[in-house]
């Protein structure tokens, strides 16, 4: 990870760090795709994302994310999880989907570039899986950030409370000091059990309307 000069922040910003998720809030949501998905499959609502919490730590989604499990392995394993919850479904067919989506949004990055320029330091924290590790949305996307930090390279995913302690460590900053936007509940409730201020991100357009109001300054 790099090494980072603790950067002093305007006297009157609250925070020091952002830190943001990336599918569903720096890029375009893998939840849509999944729920359209499931739609156009005659797949119950939600089905894909209950099999992924009912299996928890130990399932293969979990697994996958913290580069325990490769790729051809997961999407058997998984597709097993789900045959036996009730819906056949091609593992590859969702994840081609959920590519398609995966495309930068401009306002975010916008967001993210004045976040820097006032002083604060941004972050991404995402679980992802071993494949995308290599380039996770490409050299331009990780330019944007001070750090990137990745389930799949760190063997910790979101909401573990240690991956949260590993990005605020790595940063310099206290989890007080910092800002969480991620698209997902349960990663926030962890962030915000640790002292984090953070934001679920619906609407992209009024997640920054919010962060905004936190930090104090305009985003664009």
């Amino acid at each position: 990870m790099p090494e980072h000069t603790r950067k002093t922040a305007a006297p009157d910003l609250p925070f020091r760090a952002v830190l943001f998720d990336l599918g569903g809030v720096v890029l375009g949501s893998p939840l849509h795709a999944i729920a359209n998905f499931e739609t156009e499959h005659g797949i119950p609502a939600g089905f894909v994302n209950r099999i992924v919490v009912d299996t928890g730590a130990g399932g293969a989604w979990a697994r996958h994310e913290r580069g325990e499990l490769e790729r051809e392995p997961f999407m058997r394993e998984f597709a097993s999880e789900c045959r036996t919850a009730g819906h056949a479904l091609s593992v590859p067919d969702l994840f081609e989907r959920m590519a398609e989506v995966s495309e930068p949004r401009p306002r975010m990055l916008e967001a993210i570039r004045r976040i820097r320029t006032h002083g604060l330091l941004t972050a991404a924290l995402t679980n992802n899986f071993p494949s995308d590790a290599g380039d996770s949305g490409g050299r331009a996307l990780r330019a944007c950030f001070d750090d990137f930090f990745e389930s799949s390279v760190l063997g910790l995913h979101k909401p573990d409370p240690r991956i949260y302690r590993h990005a605020c460590r790595a940063l310099d900053v206290e989890p007080s000091e910092s800002v969480f936007l991620d698209d997902i509940g349960r990663n926030l409730k962890a962030a915000r059990a640790l002292g984090m201020a953070t934001i679920k991100v619906e609407e992209p357009e009024t997640a920054l309307t919010q962060l905004e109001a936190l930090l104090g300054f305009s985003l664009g």
